[in-house]
């Protein structure tokens, strides 16, 4: 649900957050990667069932994918930035 609440932030006409289900962890991921992916253009570095397979997922994974999808957030002008 964390990546769910993240993409909603920044594009809440995506998908209705109220409706999802924390126990639905495949749909949740499959929902939040292809947002991503169409809404900020960020490329799928992450597959769900590799998320689904573990209790927890690979914290080096998760914080490769969480820069790349601010990157493309930037990129997009939804994040601002400080100016050097």
């Amino acid at each position: 649900l964390a990546f769910c609440a993240l993409l909603h932030s920044f594009f809440p006409d995506a998908f209705d957050f109220a409706a999802l289900e924390p126990d639905a962890r495949r749909e949740n991921f499959a929902l939040a990667f292809a947002t991503a992916e169409e809404r900020a253009g960020c490329a799928p570095l992450l597959e769900v069932e590799d998320m689904v397979r573990l209790p927890v997922p690979d914290a080096k994974c998760v914080y490769t994918y969480v820069q790349e999808l601010y990157r493309c957030l930037v990129a997009k002008g939804l994040v601002k930035t400080k100016k050097r």
